[in-house]
């Protein structure tokens, strides 16, 4: 549901009283905060109602957003008895959203791991991999942190991080976000590396990243990745 700063009080704070409420923090020009909704709604969906959605767009709703005090955004509040249980700032993957939202559950046995995953924070992520090594939910969220903050260092942090599970969309997506230095125009960039894919490993795995980064849902990936085939074969 949509709410607003007139709305607040009685569908956040209130409701939070009876059913754990997750409040999506966005704002129409944010672009993570895309990436970021369509999962939020399908893990909260997936609760069958014991945990409400709250969408907030802090454009248009200025006051009730000044109340988390938020820096950045996507930010997301897990309210639980009209308080904040829980938070996380920036794009998450499907699998640590599902962990922070089952550790707003009442009465579910949550693990350690699984409610250090829930809090988000670096050191709660470094946390939980010091109790569980290979944990898939805390080493994505902390790569996808690492790359997100892009200081010294970060980025290749983030690639040792990720060798210890298994590969995966998720898995596949961070490491070329962390290999892949933000461009202007995707397609021209993908343009100019096709000529040099087939001689060159590093010019193949570019462009394999900035596929990576369109996505599958862009209607944009099947047809670069036809011409890869193409210029490969």
């Amino acid at each position: 549901m949509d709410v607003t700063d007139a709305t607040f009080q009685t569908e956040v704070i209130d409701r939070s009283r009876q059913v754990p409420v997750v409040v999506d923090l966005w704002a129409e020009w944010c672009g993570p905060c895309k990436s970021l909704g369509p999962i939020l709604e399908k893990v909260v969906a997936a609760t069958n109602g014991r945990v409400v959605l709250a969408k907030l767009d802090i454009d248009s709703n200025p006051g009730a957003a000044q109340a988390f005090q938020v820096q950045s955004i996507p930010a997301v509040f897990g309210m639980v008895d009209g308080q904040v249980a829980a938070s996380f700032v920036g794009a998450q993957g499907e699998d640590a959203v599902r962990a922070f939202v089952e550790g707003l559950l009442p009465g579910e046995e949550v693990s350690e791991v699984e409610r250090l995953v829930a809090l988000g924070d670096e050191a709660s992520l470094i946390a939980a991999l010091e109790l569980e090594n290979d944990d898939v939910s805390a080493v994505t969220a902390l790569a996808l942190l690492l790359v997100e903050r892009a200081g010294d260092g970060d980025r290749d942090a983030a690639l040792n991080l990720l060798e210890r599970i298994p590969e995966s969309p998720e898995t596949r997506r961070v490491a070329a976000m962390a290999r892949t230095e933000p461009v202007e125009d995707i397609d021209a960039s993908l343009a100019d590396l096709l000529g040099s894919v087939k001689g060159d490993d590093a010019s193949r795995q570019r462009f394999l990243d900035l596929l990576e980064l369109l996505g599958p849902e862009d209607p944009r990936t099947a047809e670069w990745r036809r011409r890869l085939t193409s210029a490969l074969f």
